[in-house]
C-alpha cells in the first residue's frame, strides 16, 4: 500500500476527550473516529489491525474444535421473554419495535438465540459435544461509556456457545475454551491472568475473567506473582485430551487470583506477602458454566443413551476483540506511539522514502516495495513528499514492526537502514540482503 494513497488522518495534537494512552493513540494515528457517545467508527489502519486480531481468535477457536456460524444482531424479544431475561437485563438492553409494532431488541448476547437454533435442529446425544461461535457487533448502552474502544456502547464480541449431555462434559468443554484463551491472548502478545468472576446477568456459578495488569485498568484486581511465569499450553495441545486439558486448568487456578467482585481479603493475606500482586487490571475475555439455566426452560434437549431426553449442560464463552485493540496498545506502546506485536501489526514492514523525488531513493524504494510485495509481505510504502522528520514521527506513531529507510547517502552506497520500531535496534544493508533478509520473515 503506498501510504500517498492510504486513508490515515494522522492528528499531531493529543485529544483532549482522550483520558488513557490506547484512546490518545488509536484517535491520533486514525485508527477510529468517534460517530457518538461510546460509537466508533474503524477506519483503515484501525480495521487492519482488528481484522488481524480476529484471524487469531478464530484460529484457536478453530483449533479447538469451534464451528462459526453468524448470528444477527436484531433479536426478538420473545425469545428472551422466554428466558425469562427480557424485563430481568436491565437498562443495557436496547429495546425497539419494528413497524408491526413487535418487540425486538439490539442483541447484548446471545444466549437465547443460540439456545434457539440448538432445540431446532439437534435431537440426540449423538451430534454431541457442540460448540458454535460468532464474531459479530453487540450493543449495551453503558451508562458511562469511555476509554474510547475500550468501553464503549457498540463493540464486537467473538462469543462461542457450548452444548453437552452432562455436567462432565461441559466441563471439558470449559477447558477447551480456558486453554484456547491462554493461547489466543498469549498470541496477541499479552499475558492474560485467569481470575474468579461474578456471573452478573449471564447466570451459573463457574465464571473466569482473563485479564491483563495495566495501571488504566478498570478495577482492581488480585493475584499470586507466579502468574507472570507461567507458561502457556503449546500449539500441540490436544484438545480431544480430557486429563491434559483438566491439567492445564489445574496449574492456572492453582494459585489465587480473583477480580474485586469476587476478592477474599483473608484467603489473599494467606498468600506469603512477597507473593501477593495487587493491581488494576483490563479484562480482555469472560467465560461461563451455567448449566442447564437456558435449557430447561427453552426445551433445549436431546435423547440419551438410556432413551430419556435430557435437558443439555451449557457454557458461554466472550472475547472482545474490539477492546483487545486497546489493551494491545495500553502493553505495548512508548512516548513515541503504538508498538505492534507483529501477530496484528496494521503492515509487517513500512519503507520510508527520505526525499521523494530523488531518482535514486524513487528508484530503491520501489524496488523494495515491489520485492516485498512480492514476497507477501504487507507493506506500508511512505512515498509522500513530507519532511523526513515527520515520515519518522508517523512511522513511529502507527507502530509497524520494521521500519526500512531509504535516503540518498545510503542509497549512493546502494545500502539502506533497517530500524527495530520496538527496540530501536538499526543496521545497515544492502538493498538486497535487506530484500532476502525481510522476505524470509527474519
Amino acid at each position: 500500500m503506498r501510504l500517498s494513497r492510504f486513508f490515515l488522518p494522522i492528528l499531531k495534537e493529543n485529544p483532549k476527550e482522550a483520558e488513557i494512552v490506547s484512546h490518545r493513540l488509536m484517535l491520533r494515528a486514525g485508527m477510529i473516529k468517534q460517530q457518538s457517545q461510546g460509537i466508533y467508527s474503524w477506519l483503515p489502519l484501525g480495521k487492519r489491525v482488528l481484522d488481524k486480531v480476529n484471524a487469531v481468535i478464530r484460529e484457536e477457536q478453530n483449533r479447538s474444535g469451534a464451528i462459526e456460524l453468524l448470528m444477527p444482531t436484531l433479536q426478538s424479544a420473545e425469545l428472551w421473554q422466554e428466558s425469562g431475561r427480557y424485563d430481568a437485563y436491565g437498562k443495557e438492553m436496547l429495546r425497539i419495535k419494528d413497524r408491526q409494532d413487535r418487540a425486538m431488541l439490539y442483541g447484548p448476547t446471545n444466549e437465547e438465540m443460540i439456545t434457539d437454533i440448538f432445540r431446532s435442529y439437534v435431537r440426540s446425544y449423538k451430534d454431541l459435544p457442540l460448540n458454535l461461535y460468532h464474531i459479530q457487533l453487540k450493543f449495551r448502552d453503558e451508562i458511562r461509556p469511555r476509554f474510547g474502544t475500550m468501553r464503549s456502547r457498540e463493540f464486537l464480541m467473538k462469543d462461542a456457545y457450548s452444548f453437552d449431555l452432562s455436567r462432565e462434559g461441559a466441563e471439558h468443554a470449559y477447558n477447551r475454551m480456558f486453554a484456547a484463551y491462554l493461547r489466543t491472548f498469549s498470541r496477541l502478545g499479552l499475558q492474560a491472568i485467569p481470575m474468579r468472576a461474578d456471573t452478573g446477568p449471564i447466570g451459573g456459578n463457574l465464571s473466569h475473567e482473563f485479564i491483563i495488569l495495566a495501571d488504566t485498568g478498570e478495577s482492581e484486581v488480585f493475584c499470586h506473582k507466579d502468574f507472570l511465569t507461567f507458561g502457556v499450553p503449546g500449539e500441540d495441545t490436544d484438545f480431544e485430551d480430557v486429563a491434559g486439558l483438566q491439567a492445564i486448568f489445574d496449574k492456572w487456578t492453582s494459585r489465587y487470583a480473583a477480580t474485586s467482585e469476587m476478592h477474599d481479603a483473608a484467603a489473599f493475606e494467606a498468600v506469603p506477602e512477597g507473593d501477593r500482586v495487587s493491581a488494576r487490571g483490563i479484562e480482555v475475555g469472560h467465560i461461563f458454566y451455567f448449566g442447564t439455566k437456558y435449557s430447561e426452560v427453552m426445551g433445549a434437549k436431546v435423547q440419551g443413551p438410556d432413551g430419556k431426553e435430557h435437558a443439555v449442560h451449557m457454557g458461554s464463552y466472550g472475547i472482545g476483540p474490539t477492546r483487545l485493540v486497546p489493551a494491545i496498545i495500553e502493553a505495548s506502546h512508548d512516548e513515541n506511539g503504538i508498538i505492534w506485536p507483529k501477530a496484528v501489526a496494521p503492515f509487517d514492514v513500512t519503507v520510508i522514502n527520505m526525499k521523494t523525488g530523488d531518482a535514486a531513493c524513487d528508484a530503491a524504494c520501489e524496488k523494495l516495495y515491489g520485492a516485498l510485495t512480492r514476497a507477501g509481505i504487507d507493506t506500508l510504502y511512505d512515498d509522500t513528499d513530507e519532511r523526513a522528520g515527520a515520515k519518522f514521527a508517523t512511522a513511529d506513531l502507527i507502530g509497524v514492526p520494521v521500519q526500512v529507510i531509504a535516503g540518498p547517502r545510503s542509497v549512493a552506497a546502494g545500502e539502506i537502514e533497517i530500524k527495530d520500531r520496538k527496540t530501536g535496534a538499526r543496521e545497515t544493508l544492502t538493498i538486497e540482503a535487506a530484500i532476502n533478509r525481510l522476505a524470509s520473515g527474519n
